[in-house]
């Protein structure tokens, strides 16, 4: 692991501290952030919700919401269409809460993944126009790389608005009402990176403008900041940037998110170990609650966590929680074991290959996706795994920083059915006998934009502290950062020439506990994840890159370390 310092200019550092009044350190954090200007910065800092912006710069927004309340008024029936993922879920919940709230009666169809794939599929499509055919269709977290199925649905006389975020892979549906920020090459709308749940609540905040402009009382009774903790859900877990209006979102979501008296809700977090009182965090969202939403959706049918959010029988949430982490366990002993294989079979030639792809034909492609994520943080190569769907490997990929798989897999899209997804994280499927190829094109495509080599993974540290320079003032002044995530990465701090005298306690053979005493008295504790088979040595000059934040035990918080490496001293 190569440690990365790049120090910030003194010049720019003095400047910061003095015209925002914050300290030295916090200066220097703030300064590798790329915001240009004072008041962009103090606009970050003190993200307010008047400043998101007009629903109506994003294009077909506006008719979009017209459409939606003149299905209102006829009394037509509208179907909320999403996917399985948190980001699909919460779409889905938020955009059904509000057309119901709205005096609509909407239905919602959410794809089974065993049986109907992802998204817009033919399959789920099929289902739909059995089960509850709809006049209009409000496709969400999908469908902009579903034309076909849009066509039919178009000749079956359903109109269909689509709402989404993803990257147009090949044509786009034609005669749909499309909301999606990145068909757009001439745009005012500065802020492209939104969730799928960011644009349902966009959507809703332009319904709410044009009932407004014409005096109907609903446009009023209707609160935006009630779906705020879905936005929040929906924007974390789907790792896009915690910039510009996700920021405010995520800021205000989670805000909302702990105060929020959602059955469904407190009953997911009951279940994902988070205690009443505790502040919940970004890290609750990502590695607590959503895996729980995500384990139903891959293994069972993710139309009940949207019931489940729907819901006001506290009962009736309790149990769908615990059906929820029940799949979840599920999820984990299935992926525990690819993850055994694919070690397995990578053993001894990793640094052969530049770029991972494997497949069995008995892997889960539910949790593929989990697996791919996890073999690829650690080897440092992009990766996917596949498993099988009928005809057909189907699976996920993650990337690596510095590689756009998108550009990757366009360099290998003759060989594939259908793929879509972000520069970090895509989904794939292609034919059984094409796979021996993608594996190869895929390790060649990667070797030609990665030219110089895979890059050695960089642990980047914000500042240099002293050990007293830590404590609850620094830990305040941080506060101003969160919500880290995609875009805003929480800061990491080095110290140089600190001894461990206390021997660290190892437990469960993976992890371990660590004491840090400070020149001015006291001690720091913290911990270590998953680095047992990495002890610092007692006695020893080392340099440490630590995570600083609360931890709540027993409804207390104190400061904590998080070790992320060690070194001894130069």
């Amino acid at each position: 692991m190569r440690w990365k310092y790049v120090p910030v200019e003194e010049e720019r550092k003095a400047t910061l501290s003095r015209e925002l009044g914050v300290s030295a350190v916090l200066a220097e954090v703030i300064g590798r952030l790329d915001l240009a200007g004072i008041e962009t910065i103090r606009g970050f800092l003190r993200p307010r919700l008047k400043e998101l912006g007009d629903p109506f710069l994003l294009p077909n927004l506006k008719e979009a919401a017209q459409r939606i309340i003149e299905a209102r008024d006829k009394g037509e029936h509208v179907v909320v269409f999403g996917d399985y993922d948190v980001d699909g879920v919460t779409s889905t919940t938020l955009l059904v809460s509000a057309f119901r709230r709205m005096g609509m009666k909407p239905g919602f169809v959410v794809p089974r993944r065993m049986e109907e794939g992802y998204g817009l599929s033919a399959q789920a499509v099929d289902r739909m126009l059995s089960d509850e055919r709809p006049d209009v269709l409000v496709a969400v977290d999908c469908g902009t790389n579903s034309r076909d199925e849009a066509e039919k649905l178009r000749t079956q006389g359903v109109e269909v608005i689509i709402v989404d975020h993803h990257r147009a892979v090949e044509g786009i549906p034609e005669g749909c009402l499309i909301v999606n920020p990145h068909l757009e090459t001439d745009t005012e709308y500065p802020w492209t990176n939104l969730s799928a749940v960011g644009l349902a609540f966009k959507l809703v905040h332009g319904i709410l403008k044009v009932l407004r402009e014409r005096n109907d009382s609903q446009g009023w009774e209707i609160e935006l900041k009630d779906y705020l903790d879905l936005v929040a859900m929906g924007t974390i877990a789907d790792l896009v940037p915690l910039r510009e209006e996700n920021r405010i979102l995520a800021r205000h979501g989670l805000a909302a998110l702990n105060e929020s008296q959602s059955d469904g809700l407190r009953a997911l977090l009951r279940v994902a170990g988070v205690k009443d009182g505790d502040p919940i965090r970004p890290v609750d969202i990502s590695f607590r609650m959503g895996p729980r939403i995500n384990a139903c959706g891959r293994l069972a049918d993710a139309a009940l966590p949207v019931k489940m959010l729907l819901s006001q029988d506290a009962e009736f949430c309790r149990e769908t929680a615990r059906q929820l982490d029940a799949y979840n366990r599920e999820r984990q002993d299935i992926e525990r074991k690819i993850v055994e294989e694919a070690d397995r079979r990578i053993a001894g030639i990793v640094d052969q290959l530049s770029g991972i792809v494997l497949y069995d034909s008995d892997w889960h492609p539910g949790v593929v996706g989990i697996v791919a994520s996890r073999i690829s943080r650690k080897y440092n190569r992009p990766t996917i795994i596949l498993g099988n769907e009928g005809e057909l490997a189907r699976g996920s990929g993650r990337g690596i920083k510095g590689l756009s798989l998108v550009r990757v897999l366009e360099k290998c899209d003759d060989l594939l059915e259908n793929w879509g997804g972000h520069p970090a994280a895509v989904g794939v499927s292609l034919k059984e006998a094409n796979v021996p190829e993608f594996q190869d094109r895929f390790a060649r495509t990667v070797d030609g934009f990665l030219s110089e080599g895979i890059p050695d993974p960089e642990i980047e540290i914000s500042a240099w502290l002293d050990l007293d320079d830590i404590n609850e003032n620094l830990l305040a002044e941080l506060d101003h950062l969160y919500p880290f995530g995609q875009g805003n990465p929480e800061p990491l701090f080095g110290v140089r020439g600190v001894e461990i005298r206390t021997p660290p306690q190892v437990f469960q053979d993976l992890h371990y506990r660590f004491q840090i005493e400070k020149p001015s008295g006291g001690r720091f504790f913290g911990v270590a994840w998953k680095k047992a088979d990495s002890l610092p040595p007692l006695h020893t000059p080392l340099d440490f890159v630590f995570r600083i934040y609360r931890n709540s035990y027993n409804g207390k918080q104190y400061l904590q370390l998080e070790m992320i490496d060690w070194r001894v001293a130069e």
